[in-house]
């Protein structure tokens, strides 16, 4: 068994014994002073556990510009053509309207370099010949006139032909009637004369003369029937040449209106050609001012497409790429969809910009060094191909915040936290290791459609 002694060994007298053991043997205080320690730790934990924590929501993006007008826009001829030469290059400034390339045409219907002339000429013609249809439906238009007026006058004389043979027909069959009676009453007469003759009361020679009365009567009567025959028939033919005449008129009349059709329809296709001639002569106009690439506004010129002096563009290829002066700056942040609901329109943002240095503390934007301010301005109604929501930040300057710094380029990337209400920090990391969203403490207004 050991030889253990109750008497303890002062520590200040270890250095008159030469024993390295008895110099390595821990401080007994050292573990009280270890456990103060852990007890301060728990104690500031439990402090900082009830700190107030902003609750934020962070996302990625890039910069961008506010409107579409200030982001980078291509700049496209509208029609084919062939390069003929550059007038700036890459980093050039541009005002609105300068001229940026010069082209040429390249379709074989424009190589004439006098083709307004020519069709100025063939537009000439054109109105020539719309006039002169013009004068023919004029003329037809007269002639149609004089044939209404011709035929009421044919019309009235061949009625009045009627009338005239149907009177002379009431009038010869009145004769005839005159006559037939008179041969009637001869016809009696000889027929007394011959009884008389046999009686011996009158002479041969008065009854010869009496039978010649006969036959003279007789001859009146065919002459008359004769007469009333021919009345009849120039009746009829009176009222054949009326019939003729009307018809004759209605042939003439369709044929006029037939010509004046062609002449109507000529005119018109004429008038159409003429309209079309007019519209090619002001497209060719105004092709020939789109020879001319000019910038659509003030801005710098970034990454020619095509440079070569002599190559060819489409209609609609993207000749260069056009970066607009002093654009208002913005930032696409994206977010993901979960948080969404939690953010509204005007709510703060922190940003970070590439190449800034900075140090943030998201709970506490207070102490955040090398950040800056803005605020949300749009948010997406729906959402990015990858599944998240875009956020439109604009800058806005708090109190003791910088202005965004002039040397920020469209596209430089950011990183940014949309603050959203204090909560204690120990329900921050509950929430955090439950994997919940933020809360907020109101529901949230509904933004107005942006």
């Amino acid at each position: 068994m050991l030889n253990i002694s109750n008497e303890r060994i002062d520590v200040n007298d270890l250095d008159r014994y030469p024993i390295n053991t008895l110099r390595t043997l821990p401080n007994p205080d050292s573990g009280r002073r270890l456990g103060r320690w852990w007890l301060f730790f728990l104690l500031v934990g439990l402090v900082v556990m009830f700190l107030p924590w902003r609750q934020n929501i962070d996302g990625m993006g890039t910069l961008t510009a506010l409107t579409p007008k200030d982001r980078p826009q291509t700049i496209q001829n509208v029609i084919p053509g062939r390069i003929e030469r550059w007038l700036v290059k890459d980093g050039d400034y541009v005002r609105q309207g300068d001229t940026l390339l010069v082209i040429s045409d390249i379709k074989d219907e424009f190589f004439d370099p006098a083709i307004i002339q020519r069709l100025n000429e063939q537009l000439t013609a054109k109105i020539g010949s719309e006039q002169a249809y013009l004068a023919k439906i004029n003329a037809l238009n007269g002639q149609m006139l004089a044939l209404e007026t011709g035929v009421r006058i044919n019309l009235d004389a061949a009625r009045n032909r009627v009338k005239q043979s149907q009177y002379r027909l009431t009038a010869d069959e009145a004769d005839l009637l005159a006559i037939r009676r008179n041969y009637q009453i001869t016809l009696d007469r000889i027929a007394r004369y011959e009884k008389a003759y046999q009686s011996g009361l009158i002479s041969l020679t008065d009854l010869e003369t009496r039978r010649l009365r006969v036959q003279e009567d007789n001859a009146k009567v065919i002459a008359q029937e004769n007469k009333l025959s021919i009345t009849r028939q120039e009746l009829v033919n009176a009222q054949l040449n009326l019939t003729t005449i009307q018809a004759q008129f209605e042939e003439n009349m369709a044929k006029a209106r037939s010509d004046r059709s062609s002449a109507v329809s000529s005119r018109t296709q004429t008038a159409g050609e003429v309209a079309k001639l007019r519209n090619q002569i002001s497209n060719v106009q105004i092709r020939q001012g789109m020879y001319i690439v000019r910038a659509p506004q003030n801005g710098f010129i970034v990454q020619p497409a095509k440079t070569g002096i002599g190559e060819t563009i489409s209609a609609g290829e993207p000749i260069a790429t056009l970066q607009p002066d002093k654009p208002q700056l913005a930032v696409e942040l994206y977010v993901q969809a979960m948080d969404v609901p939690l953010i509204q329109r005007g709510r703060t943002v922190r940003l970070q910009f590439d190449g800034w240095p900075a140090i943030q503390f998201s709970g506490w934007p207070s102490v955040a060094v090398g950040t800056f301010g803005g605020k949300v301005a749009v948010i997406d109604a729906v959402s990015s191909p990858d599944g998240r929501y875009r956020l439109l930040v604009q800058p806005i300057q708090q109190p003791g915040d910088q202005p965004w710094p002039p040397q920020l380029r469209v596209g430089s990337g950011v990183r940014g936290w949309v603050m959203l209400d204090d909560v204690p920090i120990w329900y921050e990391l509950w929430r955090l290791l439950n994997g919940f969203p933020p809360s907020l403490k109101a529901e949230p207004a509904k933004a107005t459609p942006s």
